[in-house]
Order: C-alpha cells, then structure tokens, then sequence
C-alpha cells in the first residue's frame, strides 16, 4: 500500500472510531447487552430498545455511557469553532 493510501487508510479509520452510535461503542468496549443489562439494573429488552432509540433522557445517556467506561461531555459547537462545555447536566 502507498503512503497516500496508508494515510487515507487511516483517516478514514480515525473517523470511524471517533463516531459511533451506542451498540457500536459498546461491542468496541467487548461488553455483552446482558452486562449492560446487570450494569444498568435493567432488562435485555430494554437495553436493545436503548440502543436503537434516537431520542434518550440526559441521564440515561450518562449511565449508559458510565457503565462501558466513559463520562458524558456536552459541549455546544459554534460555527467558528468555539466549544463551551454545558455544566447543567453534570452530577
């Protein structure tokens, strides 16, 4: 493979793993829905529809994303690039 190629390559890769959606992120963790489910005090079922919603309360978010290891950040991304972090949520 060329170096253009390789760094095209890995590009891209860089771009897949910096988005995700939830059951992504979690299967790249190596957790099962059933220790999401025990983690979360939750059933299977209701890990599976968590996962396919598009529309989540802030807290469930949070613990979901506690529970494969990660904090939750919300920042509000302006045209010019600026970020501020949004503190309301924070626990």
């Amino acid at each position: 493979m060329s170096a253009t190629a390789r760094a095209a390559s890995e590009t891209e890769h860089r771009g897949l793993i910096e988005e995700m959606s939830l059951h992504q992120l979690r299967k790249a963790r190596e957790l099962t829905q059933t220790k999401m489910a025990e983690d979360l005090h939750m059933g299977l079922g209701d890990v599976s529809k968590l996962e396919r919603r598009n529309d989540v309360y802030v807290s469930t978010l949070g613990s979901y994303l506690q529970a494969v290891g990660a904090d939750l950040d919300i920042r509000a991304v302006f045209p010019d690039g600026r970020a501020v972090k949004i503190t309301q949520f924070s626990e």
